[in-house]
């Protein structure tokens, strides 16, 4: 079934959708009058409807049922990410997305070897949430993970701490990651560094700030790699990969 999200509470019995969402179900998915598609609102809940108007510009649906969508994670990570070269955040985006991410924050540190200019950085932050948006739709999520401004490190320890755990994860070791998550935790910041890592007096910095270290393995992993397997961790360990 089509997916789509809006901005707005429903009330009424009847919705009307414009710009890219109607002109995606009219002429790219080609959907006519009948046909059945899902809203999700920002109040997390899913509505399933049924189209009743089609023209080149906008869609209505008669709305036939509402109920909490159930696809959200129990958990709120915000996922904090270094920049990287190329197109590899992208992937990252898209994956994290996929496994429940609420939102994202890339940062540039001291090692990222990517340093866009202030209007690179914007049109990335434009591409990055279409892909976020794309994602969210794609694996039917209730809600749309917002993709957020590029931060500076010095920035990032009261950001990560609006959180009720916020871990970094260092590739020099720290404590197991099954130690720092506890089943019930409501809401974590996980962070992750760039292809050359962090410097040591980052870490001092976010540890100072309340900040736990916490390892991913013997293994050093690629920078795309970590925020994903730290995502996925974090899923399993607070019982929403089950």
């Amino acid at each position: 079934m089509a997916w789509f999200f809006v901005d707005t509470e429903l009330a009424a019995e009847e919705y009307t959708l414009s710009g890219e969402d109607a002109s995606h179900i009219a002429r790219s998915l080609r959907m006519k009058v009948g046909e059945a598609l899902t809203l999700c609102t920002p109040d997390g809940k899913r509505h399933e409807c049924e189209i009743t108007a089609v023209t080149r510009d906008e869609v209505t649906v008669r709305i036939l049922s509402s109920t909490v969508c159930e696809q959200e994670p129990t958990v709120r990570i915000s996922l904090f990410i270094a920049l990287m070269k190329g197109d590899k955040i992208d992937d990252v985006i898209q994956k994290a997305v996929e496994l429940g991410v609420t939102d994202i924050t890339p940062f540039l540190s001291a090692r990222c070897i990517s340093r866009p200019d202030e209007k690179s950085l914007v049109k990335k932050q434009q591409r990055w949430q279409k892909i976020a948006d794309n994602a969210a739709s794609q694996s039917r999520r209730g809600i749309l993970p917002r993709v957020h401004p590029c931060i500076d490190i010095a920035e990032l320890p009261q950001a990560a701490m609006e959180s009720e755990t916020a871990i970094v994860f260092y590739e020099c070791g720290g404590k197991p990651i099954r130690a720092l998550i506890s089943p019930d935790v409501a809401s974590l910041a996980l962070i992750t560094g760039a292809e050359g890592g962090f410097e040591e007096t980052e870490i001092d910095a976010l540890k100072a700030a309340g900040v736990e270290v916490a390892t991913l393995g013997k293994r050093i992993l690629r920078a795309q790699t970590a925020p994903i397997a730290a995502v996925s961790a974090a899923m399993l360990l607070t019982g929403n990969l089950e």
